[in-house]
């Protein structure tokens, strides 16, 4: 299940996977959950107007009795990664599992890291993402992370898991046929010292 690509400990430029974290019927237990929910379009931070740099669809998926589960899942693979590669001070999971739909319009999230100065007391450390499509259904819609100058291409697969520092830049390239759904997890911790 589990994969490292890079071995070096606490390296802050290093990520981290697992190869089919997450099984077939897991991913079919939420996709059929994540149907039921509310879909949003895709924003960055409180701006509506983001089409340029940002074009999906989302749904929040909320701590609650049947999601328990999968947030105790997501949470433990963070742990096994942190504990291997950073050794991050974490405290928390506070924000909701995103659920994300990138279609073949336009669908993308250009460069970007995944940390914020609005939470100051929960600031973002880890960043996880769980791929929910098989890669033949879909063409573009590649997962790349900048470690330094190097932009690397992350493995696609159904149930592949990459967790990386939520300082890293990232993106998903457009989406040119099908659909791209994937989950993305947060947890934070006390100002890096």
């Amino acid at each position: 299940m589990f994969t490292n690509t890079h071995k070096t400990s606490n390296d802050p430029l290093n990520w981290y996977w697992f190869d089919k974290g997450f099984s077939i019927e897991e991913i079919q237990r939420i996709e059929e959950y994540a149907q039921q929910l509310p879909r949003l379009k895709g924003t960055i931070g409180d701006s509506e107007s983001a089409a340029e740099e940002r074009k999906s669809v989302i749904r929040w998926i909320y701590r609650n009795p049947e999601a328990d589960w999968l947030y105790a899942k997501m949470i433990s693979m963070v742990d096994i990664a942190n504990e291997n590669l950073w050794q991050f001070d974490m405290f928390s999971a506070n924000e909701a599992i995103q659920y994300t739909e990138y279609y073949d319009n336009g669908g993308h999230y250009d460069w970007h890291i995944d940390m914020s100065a609005g939470y100051p007391l929960n600031q973002r450390k880890i960043s996880m993402t769980v791929q929910l499509s098989d890669e033949s259904e879909y063409d573009g819609g590649n997962f790349e992370i900048m470690r330094g100058r190097e932009v690397e291409q992350l493995p696609k697969g159904k149930g592949n898991v990459v967790i990386f520092p939520s300082y890293l830049l990232h993106r998903i390239t457009p989406v040119t046929r099908g659909v791209r759904k994937s989950l993305v997890l947060w947890l934070g911790g006390a100002s890096f010292k």
